[in-house]
């Protein structure tokens, strides 16, 4: 009895396989999006990096300590209320006094408000003389967040500032 066995299919080889060959482009998808985000990086870089940074650092001190330096060396303070709204008016206030203690007088105060979100919603205003050493702004924030706020008391030829970040709830 001769018997023919029918021909078996042979196993087929796990590189036709479809998941197989998915996982494979995705690695090879992968590495090629590396290397060229690799290469854009390193051959479009903006140079932002300076050589000097440790003297360009040095410096921006000592231009910081002379500021101080030469300054008029007055405290200031600046007096938010803790329940800032978006578009409700709220009084801010200035206080100046000089080393001894006594009350400055700036030729003037400017108040100013940024927005560090959007530069379009910045805003100044000058302060109002309540009393010596003493400064008022009526100010109304357009919008809730994170403002960031800067008092500038000019004398002379110089000025001297104070900043302060301001939360802004909406009302």
């Amino acid at each position: 009895m001769n018997q023919t066995i029918p021909a078996t299919k042979t196993s087929a080889s796990a590189w036709r396989s479809p998941w197989v060959i998915g996982w494979i482009a995705m690695i090879v998808v992968v590495l090629v999006v590396n290397s060229v985000m690799i290469f854009l990086a390193y051959a479009t870089s903006p140079g932002l990096v300076r050589n000097d940074y440790y003297e360009g650092g040095r410096e921006v001190e000592r231009t910081i300590v002379s500021r101080l330096e030469e300054g008029p060396g007055w405290t200031m303070n600046i007096d938010t209320p803790a329940d800032v709204r978006q578009d409700v008016s709220t009084r801010v206030r200035f206080v100046v006094v000089d080393k001894a203690g006594q009350p400055a007088a700036p030729d003037n105060v400017t108040y100013y408000a940024y927005r560090p979100s959007d530069a379009g919603l910045d805003f100044s205003l000058p302060m109002v003389k309540e009393a010596p050493g003493r400064y008022m702004a009526e100010v109304r924030f357009p919008l809730a967040g994170i403002w960031d706020t800067l008092v500038a008391a000019r004398y002379g030829s110089g000025e001297a500032s104070l900043g302060l970040r301001v939360s802004v709830a909406q009302p």
